[in-house]
């Protein structure tokens, strides 16, 4: 198969240029995209306890926690311990944090309703049908089941 006729080739490869495109506009910042990511993912009011983070994000715990750390020392977020569980701490986002926030939260929009403006609302639609299927394809093991079934 040729690669530019290959989904997972142009997947990867529009994922790489809107990566480096948020990465571009996050060092403006002194932060990163997946930074950004997690802020976003924090809620802004009661924040959100550090096991949901992971999950939410689809973000391995190494890797969140290497991120929390780094904006725990910046300032952005703090750690307080979950009244509901003890074992457990809730992150919140710090005014620098909520600051942070509503950066990534504009260049998210921007970048959103530029895309709007270039491709009609059908084409969208088509976009968001596809990408809803790949993933219920993936997550329902239907991918490669008669496969690894006939191993």
């Amino acid at each position: 198969m040729e690669k530019h006729k290959s989904i997972d080739h142009e997947l990867r490869a529009t994922w790489q240029a809107v990566a480096k495109m948020y990465n571009e506009q996050a060092v403006h910042h002194n932060s990163t995209m997946a930074t950004a990511f997690v802020l976003l993912n924090i809620d802004k009011v009661n924040g959100t306890p550090s096991t949901a983070l992971g999950p939410l994000m689809g973000m391995e715990p190494t890797s969140l926690s290497r991120i929390l750390k780094t904006m725990e020392n910046k300032g952005a977020i703090c750690r307080e311990k979950n009244p509901d569980d003890g074992r457990s701490v809730i992150i919140r986002l710090t005014d620098y944090g909520k600051e942070m926030r509503k950066i990534s939260r504009g260049h998210v929009i921007q970048f959103n309703e530029t895309i709007r403006e270039h491709i009609s609302e059908k084409d969208l639609e088509g976009f968001f049908k596809v990408t809803s299927t790949i993933n219920k394809l993936i997550a329902d093991r239907d991918i490669y089941n008669n496969i690894n079934n006939k191993h």
